[in-house]
């Protein structure tokens, strides 16, 4: 681990140690923080050996914090983010520590606790995470209709999957637990018109509706290459250009009959040969002096 990883605030908050415990430190947070969404489990036993060298710390201690929540250690989670809390001031994880209460088989504390932050007027981000964890505790409650009317008023009007917009994180989250508490409540039609909704609005799959639905996305430039290539191809294959739709096995060329030629040599209509053909049995026309053999020359029949 790169220790010029760290952010520069922990970074200072670790002076007054002994440099080569600094430099510890720093790798096990750097390690932890790399981790923490592909390997929570080692993520935590990284911040767990940060905070054996420096539990005073309140940045180790958030470290470890989220660590263990993502590892779903979450008595550890709640003990380490409230011990942060308290050195640091900062109340950003009330919605983490109501959900690690609702873990714990607490929803009434988790109520309380969501209670608490929203009377104190947090900012939007914070107030859907609040109201989120709300829901789940409702639904742990058994009050099902409170829960989704919790979702439902979070989202405001209109109350329409089409509503999404790419960009509005909030609003994604809050559809993303909707389309959840629609599925779990047998809705499984209109759950799923919400999670294309929000894999539509959302390609970077913050909510995780794209890897839900096992969507790919194309890269639009790929297309263009591999049509320009299959165009090439085709140039090749028959001088013709390539069309969307096109089945593989091209169709057979029309066979067009050749047009008999007048004595000029220039090419006639069909009624203009039939009429010089009756001309000629009715004696009213010489016939050609280079007369063409039986079934040379034209199609037709008489």
């Amino acid at each position: 681990m790169d220790v010029r990883d760290l952010d520069p605030a922990v970074r200072g908050a670790l002076r007054g140690m002994d440099p080569r415990n600094v430099e510890r430190v720093a790798a096990h947070l750097v390690a932890a923080g790399t981790l923490v969404e592909e390997d929570p489990a080692a993520a935590l036993a990284h911040a767990r050996a940060a905070r054996d060298r420096a539990s005073r710390v309140a940045a180790v201690r958030e470290a470890v914090g989220v660590a263990a929540y993502h590892a779903e250690d979450y008595a550890e989670a709640a003990r380490e983010l409230r011990a942060y809390r308290r050195m640091s001031g900062d109340e950003g994880y009330r919605a983490v520590l109501a959900d690690c209460e609702r873990a714990l088989g607490r929803p009434e504390v988790a109520l309380r606790l969501v209670a608490e932050a929203l009377a104190d007027k947090p900012d939007a981000d914070e107030t859907v995470e609040l109201r989120i964890v709300e829901s789940g505790a409702r639904l742990d409650l058994g009050e099902a209709a409170a829960a989704r009317l919790v979702l439902e008023a979070a989202l405001g009007s209109p109350l329409d999957p089409s509503s999404l917009h790419p960009g509005d994180h909030a609003r994604l989250r809050l559809a993303s637990a909707y389309a959840e508490l629609l599925e779990l409540q047998g809705q499984a039609d209109r759950a799923m018109d919400w999670f294309v909704a929000i894999a539509g609005a959302d390609p970077e799959d913050i909510t995780g509706a794209v890897d839900r639905l096992g969507i790919e996305f194309t890269d639009l430039e790929d297309v263009v290459v591999d049509v320009d290539a299959r165009e090439t191809a085709q140039a090749f294959d028959d001088q013709a250009p390539y069309q969307p739709g096109r089945s593989e096995e091209p169709a057979p060329p029309e066979v067009v009959a050749p047009l008999p030629e007048d004595d000029h040599g220039l090419g006639r209509s069909f009624d203009e040969e039939v009429e010089a053909e009756v001309a000629e049995l009715l004696g009213e026309v010489d016939p050609p002096s280079d007369a063409a053999e039986p079934g040379e020359g034209h199609t037709g029949t008489h």
